[in-house]
């Protein structure tokens, strides 16, 4: 069950509210449908239930608010908007991403495939998908880890109707199982046909909380479609005919050649065409839409609704295949007489006011407010002045049933406040970080760049003749800040934290990856292994090469190869967390490569400019000295790679990376730590 209390938006400005002290719930083993037209806070409202909008209330998840739930996206399951991924990745390569995100096997990526029908596009990538294979791929996303909580937003959107039919099928399916679902839609005949409860926004405020029986007999009418080349005079008749007989009926005129006969038959509507010799090309039995409601006081209406509501449960309404032949529902003459409402009440005083009449149409009292209350559809009531914020507040929270006591005066009248929590890492880190570097074909091509330049430099360098051979195998000539196999690492690191890839943990469009310290560590060790891997290919296709081109002379190993191996792989390294740390930190691939740029251009000078000043005393025969301190021996001729690592850091460009990685590191750490300070 979803419970919504006093979810209210940060006002914008001058602006008010998006949405205002919205209350309702989502029963369990129902589909309950967030109506409302453009703008009038449905998406603003699930936003605020998944913390991912700052603002006042709460949301309770079978009882629990999310930030309490300890894996969201098994309780959880989310579609907001089109599916986020690099629009290379395959269908099933985003899958199986999230699988490791949520930390469920990867056989649960092709269940979910057979279970929306797109199995034959499962190698489709995502950036060739259409927008109902795209609502495929996202209600597969959102079923991903078995949740039992569906919130979808807007889910038929720009779908077909056989496949509108077919995803609310599987919505009735999900809340058939004991699931829940909650839905938003503008269509309030996709609600009717659909949702087992409707819950109605107008301008950010409740109007209505209703089961569909009551929904569709107070917003829904039944009308008459015509379609005459004399619209415009058939209309008329029509409006004079019924101010004669002193009937209800309504003419719109939808544009053309097409009307709209609220309280009519075709029968009448046929005889009065065939009395006046007006052509008629069509005569359909609807059901149309009531439009919105009457201005009445939003918080008022739905506590009299939630109050006025019979407690036993309703009937689900059969899913109907068109608009045109979806029967109305009718209440049970044992329900309508156990618990009167408040609807009825309103139609009894309605009954005894005067016809209206306006314009070329003849309008009286029909049923067409939305919570419950009459209204003409010419002239809408007077409004009662609106209660005060208490009131208002304390009514929205009010939950359906029973009448419960009034709170403590000692509690707040204002709900708690909504806090963004980020999104939870990957259960997973290192298998979802290994299948997010695998899954499109970015790290190829960089890597096939890499190896492609670093051998036309080598092969350049070995013409000149004065490249030391150990910057001649790493294809680093002296002119250049970097070898190309260090930036080209430093670009693969960057990607990790980039634009395009979103942490599909929760909701789509929660963000980048968060900055958790575990999945940090994950993207580090796969960037250094993915570093390691590109330094030992370009070394290697290099060496080939010159072997190759100019024979053996410029292959053999240098005397201090384990220690030139070493400082060769530390530039790579380092190069490449550099790339993940900046990415993270500015959320930014571009930022990634220009911080792992900005180390030779930019820290190296100013390293150097440090170290030119005169000396008293240097650092020589530290190993030694240390070797003396320490009561073994060191083994293996450790003081050799402690005296190479110490050079190593001595130099320029390491002093300026390992002044850049640390500089990074604690940004990274002040961006975790602010937000749990908060």
């Amino acid at each position: 069950m979803i419970q919504a209390f006093g979810l209210t938006s940060n006002p914008r400005q001058e602006l008010p509210p998006a949405v205002d002290d919205v209350s309702f719930e989502a029963p369990t083993g129902r589909v309950t449908a967030l109506l409302g037209a453009r703008a009038s806070g449905k998406t603003t409202a699930v936003r605020l239930m998944l913390e991912l909008q700052q603002g006042r209330g709460i949301t309770h998840f079978r009882g629990r608010p999310l930030h309490r739930i300890p894996h969201p996206s098994q309780e959880v399951g989310v579609l907001l908007g089109e599916v986020q991924g690099h629009p290379s990745r395959t269908v099933r390569g985003q899958l199986r991403m999230l699988c490791a995100a949520a930390g469920v096997p990867v056989q649960r990526a092709d269940e979910v495939l057979e279970v929306v029908g797109i199995v034959s596009l499962r190698e489709q990538r995502l950036g060739t998908l259409s927008r109902g294979m795209d609502r495929r791929l996202g209600l597969a996303c959102a079923l991903l880890a078995d949740p039992h909580t569906l919130v979808l937003d807007g889910p038929a959107d720009g779908l077909s109707a056989r496949e509108g039919k077919w995803l609310h099928g599987i919505l009735r399916a999900h809340a058939s199982l004991g699931g829940t679902v909650l839905f938003t839609t503008d269509d309030a005949k996709e609600a009717a046909r659909t949702a087992d409860r409707v819950v109605t926004l107008e301008e950010g405020h409740v109007i209505a909380d209703q089961c569909v029986a009551d929904f569709s007999r107070t917003r829904l009418r039944p009308r008459v479609a015509v379609r005459s080349p004399h619209a415009a005079r058939l209309g008329v008749l029509l409006a004079k005919e019924a101010r004669a007989t002193q009937r209800s009926v309504e003419v719109v005129n939808e544009g053309g050649n097409r009307l709209s006969v609220y309280g009519s038959n075709c029968a009448d509507i046929g005889e009065t065409a065939f009395r006046h010799s007006i052509l008629v090309h069509q005569l359909a039995d609807e059901v149309g839409d009531a439009g919105p409601a009457v201005s009445v006081p939003a918080r008022t209406r739905a506590e009299e609704v939630r109050a006025a509501e019979p407690t036993v449960p309703q009937p689900a309404v059969a899913d109907a295949s068109s608009a045109t032949d979806a029967p109305l529902p009718v209440l049970e003459p044992s329900e309508e007489t156990a618990a009167p409402s408040a609807l009825a009440r309103a139609h009894a005083r309605s009954a005894q006011e005067p016809p209206q009449s306006t314009g070329t149409f003849v309008s009286l009292p029909v049923d067409a407010d939305l919570g419950g209350a009459s209204s003409s559809a010419s002239a809408s009531a007077p409004a009662p002045a609106p209660p005060s914020d208490e009131q208002g507040t304390q009514a929205s929270r009010t939950p359906s049933g029973p009448a419960s006591a009034p709170p403590p005066a000692s509690l707040s009248p204002l709900p708690p406040p909504i806090t963004t929590h980020p999104a939870p890492s990957p259960l997973r880190p290192l298998r979802y970080e290994v299948r997010r570097a695998t899954g499109i074909a970015t790290g190829y091509l960089t890597a096939a760049a890499v190896l492609v330049a670093s051998a036309i430099v080598a092969v350049l360098l070995a013409r000149t003749g004065r490249t030391p051979q150990a910057h001649l195998l790493a294809a680093w000539p002296q002119e250049l800040p970097l070898p190309p196999a260090a930036l080209g690492a430093g670009l693969l690191g960057a990607f990790a934290f980039g634009d395009e890839f979103r942490h599909p943990a929760l909701a789509a469009d929660r963000g980048t990856v968060p900055r958790r310290l575990g999945l940090l560590c994950a993207k580090l060790a796969v960037a250094a292994a993915i570093a390691v891997s590109l330094a030992f290919l370009v070394v290697a296709s290099d060496a080939v090469l010159l072997h190759l081109v100019y024979g053996e002379e410029l292959t053999k190993l240098p005397a201090d190869w384990l220690s030139t191996s070493a400082s060769w792989l530390a530039l790579v390294v380092g190069c490449a967390w550099a790339g993940v740390l900046a990415a993270g930190v500015f959320r930014s691939t571009t930022a990634g490569l220009a911080a792992v740029l900005a180390v030779p251009i930019l820290v190296v000078p100013l390293v150097q400019k440090a170290l030119e000043g005169p000396s008293v005393r240097t650092a020589a025969g530290l190993p030694s000295r240390l070797r003396d301190l320490a009561l073994v021996h060191w083994p293996f001729g450790a003081e050799r790679v402690l005296a190479a690592g110490l050079r190593m850091i001595a130099q320029p460009v390491g002093s300026a990376l390992m002044l850049s990685l640390t500089a990074l590191l604690c940004a990274y750490l002040l961006t975790v730590l602010r937000p749990r300070a908060r």
